[in-house]
């Protein structure tokens, strides 16, 4: 059954909303990153319109709690927890790195993906993950944030063949490549689509995981690993 989900994503350059409605979703998709949070309600806006839906028709509202770009993930959180109480809706919170890996399956077919964001600083925010049947998204290892050359022994992977790299964080690709070996495919250029956090979405839903609006929180990744470290 596929229930009625706004799905909401803006950890990354890309600004994208999609909406699960009739027999194909609705999808708003634009590369502006300094315009997130004058762009993003517009968006929501103009697809229930589109559906000819309230608010209070959705079933939940799903977004992309990162790891990602800080303010992009800020403007996402403080969006979904706002309508979530606005509208007494659950909420359906998704790894961006899974979003990213769902979508080189969608368009290139490939079924193992290492994603790795740009994290500044000299790292990159770093998850791996075999996409199974129905697009359903199995992380291998940890999603972590480290530098390049660390990353592997920290996300527990080991090197093996047959894996397609995706992601900004591939302009390491030469360090990267020293943890995974040699990729089958490579593309720094895929970002977060709104259609990709939709199926993912679906099946979390589906399969009970949701917060209620108060739990809705980013996940940076960098607080993790500071914590452990303590």
């Amino acid at each position: 059954m596929s229930h009625t989900i706004l799905a909401i994503e803006t950890s990354s350059e890309a600004c994208t909303v999609a909406l699960s409605y009739g027999a194909e979703p609705l999808v708003r998709y634009t590369d502006e990153p300094r315009k997130h949070a004058e762009l993003v309600l517009p968006m929501v806006q103009e697809l229930l319109g589109e559906a000819g839906l309230s608010l209070s028709q959705v079933d939940a509202i799903a977004f992309g709690r990162g790891p990602g770009a800080f303010t992009g993930l800020r403007i996402a959180a403080g969006m979904v927890q706002g309508l979530a109480f606005g509208g007494e809706l659950p909420v359906v919170p998704v790894s961006s790195l899974a979003v990213v890996a769902h979508r080189a399956w969608r368009e290139y077919g490939v079924q193992q993906v290492h994603v790795a964001f740009d994290a500044r600083m000299g790292e990159v925010y770093w998850g791996s993950y075999v996409v199974e049947h129905a697009g359903r998204v199995r992380l291998v290892g940890e999603e972590c944030v480290r530098k390049p050359d660390q990353v592997a022994t920290l996300a527990g992977i080991t090197a093996q063949p047959g894996w397609s790299g995706v992601g900004s964080g591939w302009c390491y690709q030469k360090l990267l490549e020293l943890g995974t070996g040699p990729l089958q495919q490579c593309e720094p250029s895929l970002l977060p689509h709104g259609l990709d956090l939709l199926a993912l979405a679906q099946t979390e839903f589906s399969d009970g995981n949701q917060v209620a609006a108060e739990q809705v929180a980013p996940v940076y990744l960098r607080n993790d690993v500071a914590a452990k470290a303590k």
